[in-house]
């Protein structure tokens, strides 16, 4: 087997300290806030990928511990049953995200339960992350979720930079064009 490390991000200091990381969470965390779901306490949740301050947010929010996932998404097998799931910023790193999120609706609990889901939309070649296999248009990422047997909620799309960020040149001018962070929340259909 490869080594998985290859494909992942740190999770370490600067990576916690990085202002987009900082804002994408806290947008991140106005769109979980602003779920129906996310106001009733759930009783188990597993987080998808390596454990961030985010996570810690979430468990106030929903009132339990967060699991977090440690296979290889692109293959593996999940176990358990949660009402929730999420996966921030995860299955445009993977090989193979529809294994990934069919594995996410096995683990679902119930009818009720959710999956929240953001990922970066596409953008041109010249502004696209080396380590990112897949950013998907919103309609390619909408029949994505509908073969894994999801339907959308709600949906929103957010930037993750200040504004002054992108007058510092044009790759960064680009980027407030098509840099973009789509977030779902979705249930089994």
């Amino acid at each position: 087997m490869s080594n998985l490390s290859q494909y992942r991000n740190t999770i370490d200091q600067r990576y916690c300290t990085d202002e987009a990381n900082r804002i994408r969470w806290q947008k991140t965390m106005r769109f979980v806030e602003g779920s129906t779901f996310a106001r009733s306490k759930a009783a188990s949740a597993l987080d998808l990928g390596d454990r961030t301050p985010l996570v810690g947010e979430l468990e106030n929010l929903f009132g339990c511990t967060f699991e977090s996932s440690c296979c290889d998404l692109d293959v593996d097998a999940l176990s358990g049953r949660y009402d929730v799931v999420t996966a921030f910023e995860v299955l445009e790193h993977l090989f193979n995200p529809l294994h990934a999120l069919l594995e996410a609706r096995k683990v679902l609990s119930g009818p009720d339960s959710r999956l929240f889901v953001s990922v970066p939309a596409a953008k041109p070649a010249m502004l696209a992350s080396p380590d990112h296999f897949h950013e998907m248009r919103p309609q390619a990422l909408q029949s994505l979720f509908s073969r894994a047997g999801f339907r959308v909620v709600r949906h929103d799309a957010f930037r993750i930079r200040r504004w002054p960020f992108y007058l510092t040149g044009l790759k960064p001018l680009l980027r407030a064009i098509y840099e973009k962070v789509l977030i779902h929340e979705l249930a089994k259909s």
